[in-house]
């Protein structure tokens, strides 16, 4: 471990440690005493990191409201506030969606389906453009106060940009902005096929975020639901278990892939 203060590496650890059991180190060059939590965004905070995590995870994972979070950790002693779960989350989504990023680059097919769908923010309808590939794994997700070619050609960039991959025919619906975002971003060469019913698999696909949007109510701000939205879905994609679509995975199967999978998301918001 570095040290924060100067960034050398002449760091000893200390033999006590903090109130809440995390270790103590000084720094042999600049003198500076830390603890593992003093760089992270976590650090002024009271209550331990894997309860945080366990609550941001829990947040994106479930259809929870903001106060539900408190009343269940507070039948076992930990007492927070729901203005708490929404400030964990404003810190803790972010690095968790681009380490979930990161982690799938390269790893999805090169024929995707593009599409968009409705979410409501402070009562006005805005679009949150969603893609994944034939198997049904998440290519990218972008949130966008507008539908026209501006967008559409960030979303393609966003997209390319993320996986790494540059695919061989897209999907999509009727509208006229997809023919030549599509050109202009992806190339020529990209076969574009243009029709409603063979994009079903993703208008399917939206239950997701539909199901898990729906008890919000919606949102307040454009920057929360752009950052709640990315969040929830790459780690609903981290924790899809099947590889394919219809794919058959036994009860045993998922539950050791489920904590395996939620072990890690929970040691990314940890390390935070």
């Amino acid at each position: 471990m570095d040290c924060v203060g100067c960034g050398l590496a002449a760091v000893s650890e200390r033999n006590e440690r903090t109130a809440k059991g995390y270790r103590r180190f000084s720094c042999r060059a600049c003198g500076k005493q830390f603890n593992e939590r003093s760089a992270g965004v976590l650090n002024r905070t009271q209550h331990p990191s894997d309860v945080i995590a366990l609550v941001v995870l829990w947040r994106l994972r479930y259809k929870l409201a903001l106060r539900d979070l408190p009343e269940m950790f507070l039948i076992r002693g930990i007492v927070f506030s729901h203005e708490a779960v929404r400030d964990w989350e404003a810190k803790l989504t972010p690095a968790l969606a681009e380490s979930l990023r990161r982690r799938r680059r390269g790893k999805v097919g090169r024929s995707w389906y593009v599409d968009e769908t409705y979410i409501k923010v402070h009562g006005h309808w805005r679009y949150l453009y969603r893609a994944i590939d034939r198997f049904g794994t998440l290519v990218d997700v972008m949130f966008s106060e507008h539908r026209d070619m501006a967008a559409a050609k960030a979303f393609f960039e966003s997209a390319k940009m993320v996986t790494g991959v540059t695919p061989g025919r897209v999907t999509t619906d009727g509208h006229d902005s997809y023919p030549r975002a599509i050109r202009t971003t992806l190339g020529t060469g990209v076969r574009h096929r243009n029709s409603q019913y063979l994009n079903n698999r993703l208008e399917q696909d939206h239950r997701g975020v539909k199901d898990r949007y729906g008890p919000m109510r919606g949102f307040k701000c454009p920057n929360s639901a752009s950052r709640f939205c990315r969040a929830y879905d790459e780690l609903r994609n981290f924790l899809r278990c099947c590889s394919r679509t219809n794919q058959h995975v036994s009860a045993n199967c998922r539950r050791f892939f489920f904590l395996r999978q939620t072990a890690t998301a929970l040691r990314l918001l940890q390390a935070v």
